[in-house]
């Protein structure tokens, strides 16, 4: 249980109030940072996909017999979402060979965007958070970080294609 818990709650990040998950969401920039830096895109998504399987066991471990199936303080859902939604900046980045520092824009709109959609829980975002069990409880994240993505890919879009910034 205490290693679940330390993994769920990304080390503690999910006891620090108001609003763990935006802290949670938070500690994942300076990780994905760190982790592009290391290794580009793959890395990211290797940790990705990572963070997903040890999110869905943590999850499992830390609700087991308990009434509430996504404790407040279980924040490893939005680290995966958000590192989710910052693959719309890792890999042009590492397919570009673009410092990702300069896309500094992509990163405030994948933070914005992913917490928008995590919290509004529009359309399948919405519908994952009503499925019950672990993971449920990491897949309303994980499409809200799709949706973060697809979302930064647009504004890029926008931004680079048509205004000509």
């Amino acid at each position: 249980m205490r290693i679940a818990t330390l993994i769920g709650t990304v080390c503690g990040v999910g006891y620090l109030k108001p609003a763990p998950g935006t802290w949670g969401s938070l500690a994942a920039l300076p990780l994905a940072y760190g982790l592009h830096q290391l290794g580009g895109f793959l890395l990211l998504a290797a940790a990705t996909l990572i963070s997903v399987g040890a999110g869905v066991w943590a999850a499992e471990v830390m609700t087991r017999g308990k009434e509430d199936l996504d404790p407040s303080e279980f924040v490893m859902d939005e680290v995966a979402g958000q590192f989710t939604a910052l693959w719309a900046i890792s890999y042009p980045a590492w397919a570009h060979d673009i410092d990702i520092t300069a896309l500094w824009p992509g990163w405030i709109a994948a933070f914005v965007l992913f917490r928008l959609f995590d919290v509004w829980k529009p359309g399948p975002v919405g519908w994952a958070d009503r499925q019950k069990g672990a993971t449920g409880v990491m897949m309303d994240d994980l499409i809200a970080g799709i949706m973060a993505a697809i979302g930064v890919g647009l504004l890029a879009f926008l931004s680079h294609r048509v205004l000509g910034f």
